[in-house]
This record gives structure tokens, C-alpha cells and sequence, in this order.
């Protein structure tokens, strides 16, 4: 997301001493310091999460290779180890010169996020096209190809903001970010809502069917959400100055964005897809090729 450093302006009002407007200073920075740290400590603790998810799956089915659960759960620790890092060192970064940099830092995670999760949509896109017997062998390339083609937009507006002067190609790269967060909601509530209704129609009986159903109806619910609250809030930002969130004086603001399209998402979706592959691999756990 793109933003800009507020710079901080302090005066004196009559009757206050300088020592108590130091307090609050004070104070001030000690409720940032507590906020960032805060934000740190949930994605790191959710990077975790993931990576130990990728080890036990990985001593479970160890013959098999990179498979779509196993990149999915390394996509999720760095996204997450990433934040956290930022967020750790927030006080650097948000003073990064020039401030192409300082966006290229804080965007980046945003675009591997939405790689990560566009790969459940991929997943569950190949189980319904296998299932009703119709070709899937182009979905995999047209993932690539769409991500590719997002990754280059995005590249070249980060070259047009580090040329230019105004605040044209911000907001040009905010509208941008919303618009493929708003197609990757589409495509969980394409897909998600295809494979839930397909499986509605299994007998009752099917083992496992209704924890598939409730699997595949929650992701796809929450994914679905967090993606279209990211795009509206992206498009908000993008024409009102005042909703910026990336800046170091709107601390709350960053917690709360924060937390609703990106640290509780994943808490849940790892959480929801917890439970390990069996020993003896099905045909439909697929490794990337």
C-alpha cells in the first residue's frame, strides 16, 4: 500500500509547562512502541505457525515435492515473517528515503498475500474441474500468468512514483492494489462457492463430506471478506488523505487494518487447514511442477 510519513509538529499552549507536553511525547511514542510491537508479535507468531504446519506435513509425506499445500504454508511464513519484520522495525522503515523505497518495503507483502491466497483459489478450481471430468491443465498456467502480469503493473508504477513528483502514481498504485484485491474475492466466491455446492450434491453418507463443507465454506467466506474490506479501504485511501494507513502517527488505524485483512484471516485459515494429509497420498494431492 502506498503512504507517506506524517511528520509530527509540537507546540506549547498557554498554562502548559514543557515538561508535561514532554510527557505526553512521551507517552505518545510509548503507545506507538506498544501498538508496533503488538503487530510484530502476531505476525511472527503466525509465521510460525505456518512454518511448523510445512514441517509436519513435510516429515508426514516426505517422498512427495513441492506440493500446492506445502507452498501455500512457506508462502504464509514469509508473507508473515516479512510484517513482521517491518513492523518490528517501523521506525526505520517509515524514514526510508527516497519514499519509492519506503512503498516498494511495505507493498511487496501485500502482493505476496494475495500470490498466497489466489493459490487456494487455483487449488480448489483444479479439484472442481477434475471432479466434473472437464480440462484443467490451463488453470496452472494462467495463475502464473496473472500474477506475472500483476507483479509487472505493479513494478512499473513504482518506477513512475520514484520519477514523479506528485501523488498521481500513489494513488494510481492504491486503486490498483484494490481492484486485484476485489478479483481475488470474485475468484474465492467463484470457485469456493462452485466446489461448496459441488459437494452439497455427494450423498450424505460420503465420508468426510461435511468437513469438506465446512472447510471449503469458511476459507471461502473469510478470504472472500477480508479481500473486499482490503479493496474498499484501499479505494477510500486512495482518494482521502486523511485515511491513510501506513504512516506513523495513525497507529490504531495500522492495528486495525491490520488485523481484519491480514493477521486474522491467516490465524484462521491455517487453522482451518490444519489437519495433515494422509500417509497414503490421494490422487488429488498434487505436486507443483
Amino acid at each position: 500500500m502506498a503512504f507517506s510519513l506524517r511528520t509530527k509538529t509540537f507546540s506549547f499552549t498557554e498554562g502548559e509547562s514543557p515538561l508535561q507536553s514532554l510527557n505526553e511525547i512521551h507517552y505518545q511514542d510509548q503507545w506507538e512502541r506498544g501498538i508496533y510491537s503488538t503487530l510484530c508479535a502476531a505476525y511472527a507468531t503466525v509465521s510460525f505457525v505456518a512454518l511448523i504446519q510445512l514441517v509436519r506435513i513435510q516429515m508426514r509425506v516426505p517422498e512427495y515435492g513441492w506440493t500446492t499445500q506445502k507452498v501455500f504454508h512457506l508462502m504464509n511464513f514469509l508473507v508473515n515473517g516479512v510484517r513482521a519484520l517491518i513492523f518490528g522495525l517501523y521506525e526505520s522503515v517509515f524514514a526510508i528515503k527516497p519514499k519509492a523505497f519506503e512503498q516498494v518495503l511495505m507493498e511487496v507483502p501485500g502482493l505476496l498475500f494475495f500470490s498466497t491466497y489466489t493459490l487456494l483459489v487455483l487449488f480448489w478450481a483444479e479439484i472442481y474441474h477434475q471432479a466434473r471430468s472437464e480440462p484443467a491443465q490451463k488453470l496452472r498456467p494462467a495463475y502464473f500468468s496473472i500474477n506475472g502480469v500483476v507483479y509487472f503493473i505493479q513494478i512499473c508504477l513504482w518506477i513512475y512514483m520514484s520519477a514523479s513528483k506528485t501523488d498521481t502514481g500513489s494513488g494510481a498504485a492504491k486503486l490498483f492494489l484494490a481492484v486485484i484485491s476485489f478479483c481475488a474475492s470474485l475468484g474465492f466466491l467463484l470457485y469456493g462457492g462452485r466446489l461448496f455446492f459441488l459437494l452439497r450434491r455427494f450423498p450424505i453418507e460420503s465420508r468426510g463430506r461435511q468437513k469438506k463443507l465446512y472447510e471449503v465454506g469458511s476459507v471461502t467466506s473469510i478470504c472472500c471478506t477480508c479481500f473486499l474490506i482490503r479493496c474498499a479501504l484501499l479505494a477510500v485511501s486512495a482518494f482521502d488523505k486523511e485515511a491513510d494507513l501506513d504512516v506513523l502517527d495513525h497507529p490504531i488505524l495500522n492495528l486495525m487494518y491490520y488485523l481484519l485483512v491480514e493477521i486474522v484471516p491467516s490465524a484462521l485459515v491455517l487453522f482451518i487447514l490444519r489437519k495433515l494429509p494422509p500417509k497414503r497420498v490421494s490422487d488429488q494431492y498434487h505436486p507443483i511442477r
